[in-house]
This record gives C-alpha cells, structure tokens and sequence, in this order.
C-alpha cells in the first residue's frame, strides 16, 4: 500500500548534506554557547533591512512577487547587466537544484571537485546524474583538472565554486576566465560566488553577461547576513535565465525576505562595515589557531579552515571535543582536507567561547 517511488528515489540514501545545528543541540539536550559552523555571518542584516521586513511583516498575507520584479531590477542596476540576465531563487541552494533539473537527465556525466560544495552533488543525485570528480589542488580547487575532466566526459556541467568552500582558497580572476575559455561546447559552468563580497580585490572576473558558458551564483545569505530569509540570484544569458520560469517556484520566494533583501542590496555602508568585521574576526581566529600550535589556512570568506596538524581521525577527536563543549563547528569531509577544522566568523563573545574549549579539545584528542 505504500506509494509507487520512481525507480531512481529507491536507489537514493536517505540523508541531508547538513546535519542543522538545531538537530546537534535536540541530540544534545541543550542550544550551543556559540554557532560557527554553518558558515552564517554571525553580524547579522543590515537594521535597514530588519526594519524593512519588520514593516512586511503584516503583509505576509499576501504571496511574493513571483517574478521578483524590483530585487532583480535593482540587481540589475547594481551589476550594470539587464534585468533579462538576473534569476533570483530560494538561496543558491534552490538555484542549484532548478539548474540541474534544467540540464541533467538520468546518467548525464556532471563534474565537480572531490570534497566540494555536498549539496551540489545531492541535487545532481537527486535528478540521477553521473558525478566524476577529480582532486583539489593542495588546498585549491583546480579548474584546468575540471575542465579536462569535463571535455573527457561531455559533462553537461561543470562546477566550480571561487571562493571555496570548505577550505576558504580564491583564484584570481584570470585563472577563473582561463577556466571559462576552456569550457567545451555543450558543457556549462557553474561558477559559485557566493563569498564573492569577502574575497581580495580581482577574484571575480568581468564577465559577459551574455556568454552562455557559464552562469554565476550569488546569495545574501553570507555578505549580507541573511541566511534564514534565502534569498540567491544568478546572473546569465537571457535564454538559460529565461528557462528558469519553466521549473521554478514561482511563488518560492518569501515576500518579507524580498523587501529585507532589496533594502540590504541598497545599505553599501553596512556592508563594507560587516566586511571589515569578517576580516578582523579571521585575524581573531587565525591568532587563536596559533596560540594552540595550529595552522589557518588563508581565507576569502567568512569562515577560517584550520589545519590540525595530523590525520582527520584526529580532527575528528578535536571537532567532537569542541562541539561537545558546546560550540558549533564543522569540518570538510574528504581526505587530506579532513585533516581541518572549519570556524566561521562571529561575534567576540562566540570567539572567546571557542579560544575557550580549543586548547581543552586538543589536549582530550591528544590523550585519546
């Protein structure tokens, strides 16, 4: 009696490619004393934008504008491309999803890194593509390896995310332009900036909005502080822009979060304040990663990746040392870059609570 799954959700694990801090603190029996570990700006939105979405609050009533018409509009003009290249989607998690259910079929080969963004690979799994992988490049994503893989297999995607995520690496903008003159015809590139408002100055390149080899993701959830109202956009050729209106949810966007994310776009002073918050609280960590014998890799987003010396069975020891000392943090996944851990910025208060529990998780791993 139970309902008739297609062929490929019965082959699909059941699992997330997050574990929520929220389900960490049910398991536990208790909230954490600092959240920095899902790579949230602990800064929090712009008190213009909160203002804004406390004033649409009363007309939640009403659906979203389904074709986000001001956003993408001021986006547009903040970008200086046309309305006509901007998709704007539930965070660039949803956007994701959309583009792969767009351009993959069951066994279409799509190309990634091996460690990469996980949740880029479950949408791939989701609509039954064939992942190929191929290594980083020391703590570096490898766009030529990409790119060759991709052209040896016709992938239909390739995804590459500048700056990364989970180590925090960046390439200058001609490494990422290079990448994009090698895409092969029929491949597409999907570049994810969603740390881009971090990153030095000439990581992103100057992209024809037009070139429909690449599409480049975008988010408020990390700049701007915004990670629970889910607000991304893309920015592409009109033609793959305008395919997005043939699989989206076109009331997916939460009203209140389009107006919070419209004044956020339009406070430029806050943000630059947030940036300068975000590059003093990767100091902070980096200094803390030291005092304790540790290694900070160098960093263009809002988190710290910090090598622990030894093998990831031992960063395991330390990742469960501090988390069960009641601060959130996370790790990559794949070897050698399991060998780290994974810090997002925050407040001092939350800094402290980790510069607190550190040393007492690395001496417990050591003794284990």
């Amino acid at each position: 009696m139970s309902p008739r799954y297609t062929a490929l959700v019965q082959t699909l694990p059941a699992t997330v490619p997050f574990v929520g801090p929220e389900t960490q603190e049910r398991a536990r029996g208790g909230a954490f004393e600092a959240r920095l570990g899902a790579n949230e700006n602990g800064f929090g939105p712009s008190s213009r934008a909160i203002a804004a979405m406390e004033a649409a609050s009363a007309g939640q009533w009403m659906y979203g504008d389904p074709e986000n018409h001001d956003l993408k509009q001021a986006l547009a003009a903040k970008l200086g491309v046309s309305p006509a290249n901007i998709i704007v989607g539930e965070g660039i998690d949803g956007l994701l999803g959309y583009l792969v259910r767009l351009l993959v079929e069951q066994g279409d080969p799509v190309v990634t890194s091996e460690g990469a963004y996980p949740t880029f690979n479950y949408h791939v799994a989701g609509f039954g593509g064939t992942l190929h992988k191929v290594p980083y490049k020391g703590d570096h994503e490898d766009p030529e390896a990409l790119i060759s893989k991709a052209t040896e297999v016709g992938a239909k995607i390739v995804y590459l995310a500048n700056p990364d995520n989970p180590m925090a690496s960046w390439h200058p903008a001609e490494v990422i332009q290079k990448a994009i003159d090698a895409v092969p015809a029929g491949t597409l590139l999907a570049l994810d900036e969603a740390y881009i408002e971090f990153a030095p100055e000439g990581t992103a390149p100057a992209i024809d909005p037009s070139d429909e080899r690449v599409i480049r993701f975008r988010t408020f959830s990390k700049g701007y502080g915004m990670a629970g109202a889910r607000v991304g956009y893309a920015i592409a050729a009109p033609g793959l822009v305008a395919a997005f209106d043939k699989v989206r949810n076109h009331f997916g966007m939460n009203r209140a979060a389009q107006i919070g994310a419209l004044a956020a776009l339009q406070d430029e002073a806050y943000l630059a304040e947030t940036v300068a918050k975000v590059v003093a609280a990767r100091a902070r960590i980096g200094q803390i990663a030291a005092d304790n014998g540790l290694t900070a890799l160098p960093s263009a987003t809002n988190f710290v990746t910090i090598d622990c010396g030894r093998d990831g069975d031992f960063a395991r020891k330390v990742l469960a040392g501090v988390v069960k000392r009641g601060v959130f943090i996370r790790m990559p996944f794949v070897a050698p870059h399991d060998r780290c851990i994974r810090v997002s910025v925050g407040p001092d208060a939350e800094l402290d609570a980790f510069a607190r529990v550190l040393p007492e998780a690395l001496a417990e791993a050591r003794t284990a």
